[in-house]
């Protein structure tokens, strides 16, 4: 049966953007953000699943068995996907009349490319849908402008295969915080002067968790679940109800870093905890500041070998004791969770 969509067998991040692009006096930024609940309102996977495929009562069902670890999240999304019977193109309508996009996504797109600063989706979703989605409502022009990280998809012609092309051999299929990793070393590479860029990250949920972690500045979507974390574990974080918001605090963000730092060195926001959740224990042994996670799906997105299968674990969740400079960069400071660092 011929292929509509078909991937590269191992597809590889590029470089997500140009640091040296940016100003000699600014620091280096590079955006990611979530894209379902964060750029769009809605989730184009349930939109997708709910008029096509499983059905909104079987997905809420299956959307539980994440929550409670009962099943893995890759496990539960094939099934999702597999369940659809469309073609790409007749599913792609539905998305089109159901989507929102946020009203000021737009203009801080153009305010990215205006001061070169580069603006990656990073997703649990598949990249074919997402970049049709942005090439409709920004136009292809605009939307070439940003790099998707996600999943590849093979899709049959007829519409009766949907199947995930998953970027990372984990229970999550594509993880997001060795994304981001990735991408802040690609562009160090590029900064002749050893600065470190400044990793912004944008969004909505539990699952941006991993990825949230890794950035210098967080923004979390007012009353969603990600701002509801950061509050309950005192994370510092920026609520926004808009990209507006967002452009406004970037803009004073990076004033702030060129009077601090002349946009040399380190960021004055800087995240020195940024690889600490991967590196101070083993896939058998979980730190104690990840068991203080008040729920199971928590767990298993901050460490998916050892959460994500309830009914047979395959690791031994475990404490481990943490020298005094772990344990002090293990826990995050009192701080006024939703105000910005001073």
């Amino acid at each position: 049966m011929p292929i509509a969509l078909t991937p590269p067998a191992a597809p590889e991040i590029k470089i997500l953007g140009d640091a040296k692009a940016q100003s000699n006096n600014k620091r280096k930024i590079i955006c990611f953000s979530d894209f379902d609940g964060t750029i769009f309102m809605q989730d184009t996977g349930h939109v997708l699943f709910d008029n096509h495929g499983c059905g909104s009562k079987r997905r809420e069902v299956l959307d539980e068995q994440i929550k409670t670890g009962e099943r893995s999240f890759r496990e539960v999304s094939e099934e999702m996907w597999g369940s659809l019977n469309v073609p790409f193109e007749d599913g792609f309508q539905v998305m089109e009349k159901t989507l929102e996009i946020d009203p000021d996504f737009q203009s801080f797109h153009k305010y990215c490319i205006a001061n070169d600063i580069p603006f990656n989706v990073i997703s649990a979703g598949l990249k074919p849908i997402l970049r049709r989605v942005l090439d409709t409502f920004l136009g292809e022009e605009a939307s070439s402008h940003i790099q998707i990280v996600a999943n590849e998809a093979q899709i049959s012609a007829d519409g009766s295969e949907w199947k995930p092309i998953w970027r990372h051999d984990t229970e999550l299929g594509h993880d997001k915080a060795l994304s981001v990793q990735e991408a802040r070393k690609d562009a160090e590479l590029t900064c002749d002067d050893g600065t470190i860029p400044l990793i912004v990250f944008i969004g909505d949920g539990v699952s941006d968790l991993p990825a949230a972690r890794e950035a210098d500045v967080l923004f979390a979507r007012r009353g969603l679940r990600l701002e509801e974390y950061c509050v309950e574990h005192k994370i510092t974080y920026i609520p926004f109800d808009t990209f507006a918001d967002i452009q406004k605090e970037i803009s004073r963000i990076r004033d702030e870093d060129e009077k601090k730092t002349g946009g040399k060195g380190l960021p004055a926001r800087f995240n020195p905890r940024a690889n600490l959740w991967r590196r101070v224990s083993s896939k058998t042994a979980v730190p104690r500041y990840v068991l203080m996670s008040p729920t199971k799906e928590e767990k298993m997105f901050l460490w998916p070998d050892a959460f994500s299968e309830l009914k047979t674990p395959s690791a031994e969740v475990t404490e481990i004791s943490l020298s005094p400079v772990q344990e002090a960069a293990a826990v995050p400071p009192p701080a006024h969770v939703s105000a910005v660092q001073a």
